[in-house]
């Protein structure tokens, strides 16, 4: 196996994992531009290959759409298709018995491997406000003895 193997193996496990987190991420926008521009370079280069079309799992609005299946190393990952992928064979429903080989990297791994690759270096800011993190003072008068000025 070449380093550039290697290298298109490691890709598609993070873009696997990181796929994975963002469909449950509170905020998944970061996760999911950093998979569509991952996948747009590795198809631009010809280290990741398409497949075809599948029919979505998920429609928008009850009406069927398609996405485009791209295989990166030995992972299989969805995307949305451009105009010049219309001409590609649809391959009709998803095939829910495949599945993907299982990963072994963290999500800090795999997104400091797919920043690396796009030359990134700037990590998404975190959220300025959450909603814990004023949550102990504003339930202080409430949970917490007061204190007597005598």
């Amino acid at each position: 196996m070449t380093n550039s193997d290697t290298m298109v193996k490691n890709i598609g496990q993070a873009l696997f994992i990181v796929n994975r987190h963002a469909k449950t991420a509170p905020d998944p926008t970061y996760l999911y531009k950093l998979k569509k521009e991952t996948m747009k370079k590795l198809i631009h280069e010809r280290k990741a290959k398409k497949i075809g079309l599948h029919y979505s799992k998920n429609p928008k609005h009850s009406h069927q759409h398609s996405v485009l299946l791209v295989q990166i190393g030995e992972y299989y990952l969805h995307m949305p298709p451009t105009k010049e992928d219309m001409h590609l064979t649809h391959l009709g429903h998803l095939n829910e018995s495949y599945r993907n080989p299982k990963p072994t990297l963290s999500l800090n791994k795999s997104k400091k491997i797919l920043q690396e690759y796009l030359n990134w270096t700037v990590t998404p800011p975190k959220a300025a406000h959450s909603y814990f993190s004023n949550q102990s003072s504003a339930l202080s008068p409430f949970y917490h003895k007061r204190k007597d000025n005598k």
